[in-house]
């Protein structure tokens, strides 16, 4: 399929399952039923036109700026927009799926919930490339965490979510340089995504795989990043994550992605997030007054997550002083993708049931966002409950921003997690 050209229609496209769901959207696992595309996989995101509707119109802005930047993606840790599809009750677009779930549930399935130092570093990589990427682009991500990490069936990342997403526009013309394609590198690596990466940069980690139930499923110019592009107002993000510029509302640029980048790192170096209260409240002033934990030996490793975790973004470590760091010696940036051998490779299997209607996911959507089928009720903030006859013990996680759903009477998931990105 060619870059979001494709228009979907239920009559050609076959819905299997619910993944997970969003603020403003739910994300359903399906296929193209007709056509070379027939076995390709597809994460199928929608939203409630009734649902953005009675929201402000920066909801209604954020719906159409996720599709438009999906269509300047070309990078192999990145998503391509497979099609569109729009009914009288919906909007939707279709990116791969990524058979591996995500970074988080790959994390809690480790047996001390916590990666090795080489898996952090293959990861860690990927992330600053595809950072990287998008800074040379002139976005700023505002959402990194490990559920929006998702795992290729190749083991290779991918980073999804881009609803709270923003362009900046560069000050400096320098920063212009790259934005339109990426590297030769990257640009050859994206049609290769569906193919095993054999090289020299081996992970010996011990990845355990998750369960097989579960189906979560360019260098830049050096650059001060503080001094050379304009900064956002928005509070936005998820509160682990956020940056200390974000809680105090001063201003905030790309320097916010690498201080989340620098949580990350330490969860699955620690098992935890650095700054966690009993409520949003104290986890803010954690993240505005606290140092991180990083206790164990001295290594380059929590050296950089320091050095990523500084409270004042001027003194935060930038992009190109975070590639020479000490924790990534001997990495080749240039060709780190082509020669990387991923620590933990998914199985591809993925359960083919039957599928369902239009109709049917109208009705799932209307459920999860209305109150009832009949009225566009304002929708209730997320609640501890069980949707619609879950009758195991599996509930709305409060601390981890996840709804667990077991059994839907119209739309039966697989037996699988359901989860808030």
């Amino acid at each position: 399929m060619d870059n979001g050209s494709n228009t979907l229609d239920f009559c050609n496209l076959k819905v299997v399952s619910a993944l997970g769901r969003g603020a403003k959207g739910l994300v359903f696992l399906a296929k193209i039923n007709e056509g070379q595309n027939e076995k390709q996989w597809l994460a199928l995101k929608v939203v409630s036109k009734a649902f953005v509707r009675m929201r402000n119109s920066s909801h209604c802005k954020r719906v159409s700026f996720e599709q438009q930047i999906l269509r300047r993606f070309n990078h192999p840790l990145l998503p391509q927009l497979r099609g569109v599809l729009e009914t009288e009750e919906l909007l939707g677009f279709a990116i791969d799926y990524c058979h591996g779930g995500n970074l988080h549930s790959l994390r809690r399935k480790q047996s001390e919930k916590t990666f090795p130092v080489d898996a952090i570093r293959f990861y860690a990589v990927e992330l600053v490339l595809v950072l990287d990427y998008l800074h040379s682009l002139g976005v700023v991500y505002r959402d990194l965490k490990p559920e929006n990490i998702l795992i290729q069936e190749t083991g290779h990342i991918m980073l999804v979510d881009f609803d709270l997403s923003k362009k900046l526009n560069p000050k400096s013309p320098q920063l212009l340089s790259g934005i339109s394609s990426p590297s030769s590198d990257s640009a050859l690596l994206v049609d290769r995504r569906k193919r095993l990466l054999p090289g020299c940069y081996c992970c010996h980690s011990g990845i355990m795989p998750l369960d097989s139930d579960s189906q979560l499923g360019t260098n830049s110019p050096a650059r001060s990043e503080s001094d050379s592009v304009e900064k956002s107002n928005s509070f936005v993000g998820t509160e682990d994550y956020v940056a200390p510029e974000i809680i105090t509302g001063e201003g905030h640029n790309f320097g916010v992605d690498w201080w989340s980048l620098g949580v990350v790192l330490y969860e699955m170096l620690y098992g935890m997030t650095p700054f966690k209260g009993v409520n949003r409240k104290e986890t803010f002033q954690r993240i505005l007054m606290k140092q991180p934990d990083l206790s164990g030996e001295n290594t380059p490793l929590r050296d950089l997550i320091k050095k990523l975790l500084e409270k004042h973004p001027d003194r935060r470590i930038e992009v190109h002083e975070i590639k020479c760091h000490d924790f990534f010696k001997g990495v080749n940036w240039n060709s780190v993708l082509q020669i990387a051998r991923p620590p933990y490779i998914p199985q591809n299997d993925v359960e083919d049931k039957a599928g369902f209607s239009r109709k049917d996911v109208e009705s799932f959507v209307r459920k999860i966002f209305f109150k009832n089928d009949n009225k566009e009720e304002k929708p209730k903030e997320v609640e501890k409950k069980k949707i619609n006859g879950a009758n195991q013990n599996k509930v709305y996680n409060k601390n981890q921003n996840t709804v667990w759903v077991d059994k839907l009477t119209d739309n039966p998931t697989q037996n699988e997690d359901f989860l808030m990105f």
